[in-house]
């Protein structure tokens, strides 16, 4: 009798173990590290619970929309406390500039928040070829877009605060070309 109560006891303790579930966030899309997070951009999901996973439970969905992505965030993946920051964009000492690039000043590769890139200065139409090194400004990519009027990649840097000014004066005279770094470096 004990060892029948044993074996129910145990077969309910397994049953409700294999079973339990809960409701967390996860990624409807693909959220690229440092983008807004909007309500089309998560969903609630139900999930074996599992103590080595730990995903936001779906009660903070209203707390996650209007922060950012902390880092990339595959579609289908879990939302977790290191998935998204509050901090503001950009944070001090940064700024963010906006270069219009050409599809010949861009490399023709995916580009997301977060890619190191420089922004080299290139002569003038009919200008001579630089001599030596050209100057350039070292970046981080914030984002990217496509400007339908022009069919320009419009690429958001994040660079000190003090290069600023000169990136977007050089960006302005549209002499520049963007070169994609490795991240390993």
């Amino acid at each position: 009798m004990v060892i029948t109560a044993l074996g129910c006891l145990l077969g309910a303790w397994a049953w409700n173990a294999t079973t339990s579930t809960e409701e967390v966030l996860a990624a409807t899309n693909t959220i690229h590290r440092g983008e807004l997070i909007t309500a089309d951009d998560i969903q609630r999901i139900r999930i074996s619970g599992d103590s080595a996973l730990e995903p936001l439970p779906a009660s903070a969905y209203d707390e996650i929309i209007g922060q950012r992505a902390a880092l990339d965030i595959s579609a289908g993946g879990l939302i977790t406390t290191e998935s998204t920051t509050d901090a503001p964009m950009p944070p001090e000492g940064q700024s963010i500039v906006g270069i219009s690039l050409t599809p010949a000043q861009i490399p023709r590769l995916p580009m997301y928040g977060g890619d190191k890139v420089r922004i080299i200065v290139t002569p003038a139409a009919n200008g001579d070829a630089p001599t030596g090194t050209p100057q350039f400004t070292e970046a981080e990519v914030v984002d990217t877009a496509i400007d339908d009027t022009t069919g320009n990649t419009v690429v958001n840097v994040l660079v000190p605060y003090a290069d600023a000014s000169v990136l977007a004066a050089r960006a302005a005279t549209g002499n520049v070309a963007l070169i994609l770094d490795s991240g390993a470096e």
